[in-house]
């Protein structure tokens, strides 16, 4: 039987990260993300998967190797960079939100990708606002776009986050623990909205989570990081016991990262 083979989005060969302090961040690693799939990273706290999400944006630099996407090829310049982080939305376990601002203006911000920072002191086209009040009502929020963010709860606040992701008219969304603060059941709908929204509109997703049975639940495809280096990659059911004692040591059920939400 012959089985299609994914479209690589974006791809790292021979990355790794090494900070300031000597700390390894990420062990030299290739990685490819697939095009529209939702890839989930896996480990326990202090493993990398932050690290390594951030270089997929520049966000954090890489101390060896290289990026490259479909679109841009590789990434060797400010340029190709820009183009690619204009097309690369940001999401994050602490929202990142300003709380005195309203919900709708924390949305636009998501379209100062598109214009550069002084558009934040400009007016804001209907264009912007047409497509920043959609992404509220895509995320269920349009009742709130005039409330302040502060006034929110965890769960509102990090939709403001999807739809300010959303608003970007991103390629690729890249989410940064997005549930983990989050309670069980609300950290179901935050990841059900957000890969409702991706398959709607064909977004590439890359998450990292604590909580294995949602990255189970949710991941096209898994990368378990340990000690900076991808250990594992395949689907859910390939994830064995054995694996994920590899992952998170010899009393695995343990950890807060994999216990089960209800």
């Amino acid at each position: 039987m012959n089985t299609i083979k994914p479209i690589i989005f974006l791809s790292a060969k021979n990355a790794s990260v090494q900070y300031p302090n000597g700390v390894i961040g990420m062990q030299a690693s290739d990685i490819e993300i697939y095009d529209g799939q939702l890839t989930v990273l896996i480990g326990p706290s202090g493993a990398g998967k932050s690290t390594m999400l951030r270089t997929l944006n520049g966000i954090v630099p890489l101390s060896t190797g290289s990026i490259s996407t479909k679109k841009h090829g590789k990434l060797s310049d400010k340029k190709s960079w820009r183009s690619h982080q204009r097309r690369t939305a940001m999401i994050f376990q602490q929202h990142q939100l300003i709380g005195r601002q309203s919900a709708l203006h924390n949305v636009l911000l998501g379209r100062v990708a598109h214009h550069g920072n002084l558009q934040c002191l400009m007016p804001w086209s209907k264009k912007d606002k047409i497509i920043a009040l959609e992404a509220l009502d895509r995320v269920g929020l349009l009742n709130k776009s005039l409330e302040r963010v502060s006034n929110l709860s965890g769960g509102e606040m990090q939709r403001v986050g999807i739809a300010r992701a959303f608003a970007q008219e991103p390629d690729i969304i890249l989410a940064d623990e997005p549930v983990a603060s989050l309670d069980p059941a609300i950290s179901v709908k935050i990841l059900s909205l957000l890969n409702d929204i991706c398959i709607e509109k064909s977004i590439t997703v890359v998450v990292s989570l604590h909580q294995v049975d949602l990255a189970k639940k949710f991941a096209d495809r898994l990368l378990g990081i340990s000690a900076g280096k991808i250990i594992f990659e395949g689907g859910g059911g390939d994830l064995t016991f054995e694996i994920l004692k590899d992952l998170y040591g010899d009393n695995y059920s343990n950890h807060p990262e994999t216990q089960t939400a209800e």
